[in-house]
């Protein structure tokens, strides 16, 4: 007891300082959180999450004070592989098939199969890369990914002292302090993200630790424990792929489309956001703690689906998609004619064409070109634009201060400024 409390604050002061120190080396390298935030936040914050469980949980088990067991020792070194792959994630870009595969590898290798069995085993592994996938998703926003993740951490360690899991609880503990003194520069405004490198890590350890828990039991009321446990990551996966199919959008590009995004569009502030989340993520482990400890009948995990499923639903009426640029000319310009542009000389020379036709044609006494018709205003002729004629009574008169040394100013225009102007 008293070493899983200063096994806490020791990863969570050492996550703290990590996460300060690595934030320099990630700004001076450019590795910036990529999504469409109104900042670019540094990464390296899951990396010192890492570092900080890994430490003080392979120190304890070292000592000897605080031994992990096989299991455990399997289920911390598939964890670093995995935060391995999300930190080459964060510093080059990845295929997303790639995470996808590398994840469902090292779930396969703490799976406890002789508890639950080839075809249950198999979900698992499938249960597991959901959910590291989802909480990759679901950090999506300033302080999100981490408030439920240490809420979920706490869950799931009850579930493992439950079953008298005594190294697995440690883990959690240790995980849980650690997202903490993360949480200490990524509360909005964060400044520094969690990246793929922490996300994939904190829903990989999640999900495996559920699933080696819940190990032996039965599978219906494990699959409902598992839901409850995950269920604000799960419904932010829900959500997104839903409202991308309906727009008819690619899954895998990213946009301002999740849980955080549409609350904030509903008008709550970013620390908002992260409490309601918070607290959502709190009823729905508190649901699967007592489900797993026996003290709530299985039933009640219904209520958190169902719940789940309307706020699915709900904020799917939120708009967040702008509206499709329509391709081809401008409204504005469509109706106008481009004007033909020449030489300074074709178009001084086409003065002398202005009130006739082309060059080289025949004119007639009616100052129109012989053999073509006379052209109609409105009959689909180009319109001709030249100055207003002032009515006579307002006819501008000029002075004497407008009159040049030897020559006065005609109040017509002439013909070549009539046809550039036109």
């Amino acid at each position: 007891m008293l070493y899983g409390i200063v096994a806490a604050i020791t990863a969570l002061f050492l996550a703290a300082v990590l996460a300060a120190l690595l934030r320099v080396p990630a700004l001076r390298l450019g590795l910036l959180d990529r999504r469409q935030r109104q900042r670019r936040v540094p990464l390296f914050g899951g990396a010192a999450v890492v570092l900080a469980t890994c430490l003080v949980a392979v120190a304890g088990d070292w000592t000897g004070i605080a031994p992990l067991g096989d299991g455990i020792e399997v289920l911390l070194t598939a964890g670093g592989a995995v935060a391995a792959l999300g930190l080459v994630a964060d510093v080059w870009r990845l295929n997303a098939r790639f995470l996808v595969i590398g994840t469902a590898l090292a779930a396969a290798f703490v799976v406890p199969y002789g508890d639950t069995g080839v075809i249950a085993g198999v979900a698992g592994v499938g249960w597991i890369t959901f959910v590291a996938l989802a909480f990759r998703s679901l950090d999506h926003a300033d302080g999100v990914a981490g408030t439920v993740g240490v809420v979920t951490a706490f869950g799931v360690a009850a579930c493992a002292a439950v079953e008298v899991m005594d190294g697995l609880a440690v883990l959690l503990s240790v995980f849980a302090a650690a997202l903490t003194g993360f949480l200490m520069h990524n509360w909005p405004p964060a400044r520094v993200a969690l990246g793929a490198c922490g996300s994939l890590f904190a829903g990989f350890l999640l999900a495996a630790a559920a699933v080696t828990a819940r190990a032996g039991h039965d599978p219906v009321v494990g699959a409902g424990v598992l839901l409850a446990l995950t269920a604000v990551a799960g419904a932010d996966v829900v959500l997104v792929v839903l409202s991308r199919r309906l727009a008819r959008r690619p899954l895998l590009r990213c946009g301002s489309d999740h849980l955080a995004h549409r609350l904030r569009r509903l008008g709550l502030t970013a620390q908002g956001v992260t409490v309601l989340l918070g607290v959502a993520a709190f009823a729905a482990v508190l649901v699967g703690v007592l489900v797993h400890s026996g003290w709530m009948d299985v039933r009640a995990v219904l209520w958190v689906a169902g719940g789940a499923l309307v706020v699915v639903f709900g904020l799917l009426r939120v708009a967040v998609y702008g509206p499709t640029r329509a391709r081809g000319r401008r409204p504005g310009r469509a109706g106008r004619t481009p004007r033909a542009r020449g030489p300074r000389g074709a178009r001084t020379a086409g003065v002398a064409r202005g009130a006739g036709g082309g060059a080289g044609g025949t004119f007639g006494a009616g100052g129109h070109q012989e053999g073509r018709p006379a052209p109609r205003p409105g009959a689909g002729s180009a319109p001709v634009y030249a100055p207003r004629r002032q009515p006579e009574d307002h006819a501008h008169h000029p002075e004497s201060s407008d009159r040049r040394a030897g020559r006065s100013v005609s109040p017509q225009v002439n013909a070549s400024l009539r046809v550039r102007n036109g």
